[in-house]
């Protein structure tokens, strides 16, 4: 069994005076979310924190039911959780666009999604948009979640070097939750070992501090510090979106995973 800790933070950032980014912890469900939201007339704050609030829902009813199950293979009961999570970024998807679609002042309204499940030895990302989760192993850091937008299409197909996009502008999104009733989430299955950390942020993060040594030496200070540190590096860099780490580290209780 492994154990886990975390922590979260948000920050409006420098340039903006609202912040419509949102996050969850919940070190016993192993649940973690950041939702960066998108709109006018304060709807992309509510964007977030429903998407939240509705993944939260979702998994705090579907994963006890889960658990409680007898599974014929470990693979068997590691695919539901993969299901569970494509489910609540669903249910996401349709509670903002349910909302969006009752109030004119809030139409179009949206946001990015990252959602990390931890199940002792095995862990399963949500993501729409492109928000990010991150893994530190061993010094190494890898990148989980893929982007949905324009920028990132082009260099996966070729037409845009990865040493250009950097130069790049990066603000159209693909794909969001709440812009229709139904989205396209990618899901990814990863192993989990004691000394692990995971970052869940929003590109209000990732657009200023994605260098791997600088991850990697963030989370080695442990969640809270090094959730702080990666918010005060992207406001030292120009904060011009809002900001949001959420750092998660495991370890071994003493027993089996």
């Amino acid at each position: 069994m492994y154990i886990r800790t975390s922590h979260g933070l948000t920050d409006v950032g420098r340039k903006r005076k609202s912040n419509e980014d949102a996050y969850f912890v919940d070190n016993v469900l192993g649940l973690y979310v950041v939702a960066d939201g998108m709109g006018g007339h304060a709807a992309g704050e509510v964007a977030a924190e429903q998407a939240v609030d509705s993944v939260y829902g979702m998994v705090k009813r579907g994963l006890p039911e889960l658990q409680a199950k007898d599974w014929s293979s470990r693979a068997e009961y590691v695919r539901a959780l993969c299901r569970l999570m494509e489910s609540a970024a669903q249910a996401a998807t349709y509670m903002v666009h349910v909302i969006a679609s009752m109030d004119k002042d809030k139409s179009g309204m949206g946001c990015t999604l990252s959602a990390l499940l931890i199940d002792d030895g095995v862990a399963v990302t949500a993501q729409v948009g492109d928000s990010r989760v991150y893994r530190a192993r061993r010094g190494l850091v890898e990148q989980l979640t893929e982007d949905h937008t324009l920028l990132a299409w082009q260099v996966k197909h070729g037409l845009v070097s990865a040493a250009d996009a950097k130069k790049l502008p990066n603000n159209v999104i693909t794909r969001a939750v709440g812009s229709k009733d139904y989205v396209e989430v990618d899901t990814r299955i990863v192993d989990v070992g004691s000394g692990d950390s995971f970052l869940v942020c929003s590109d209000g993060l990732h657009g200023y501090v994605d260098r791997s040594d600088e991850i990697w030496s963030a989370l080695a200070m442990g969640p809270e510090a090094g959730a702080v540190q990666l918010v005060r590096w992207a406001n030292e860099r120009g904060g011009r979106d809002n900001i949001t780490a959420v750092v998660v580290q495991i370890a071994s209780d003493g027993g089996h995973a």
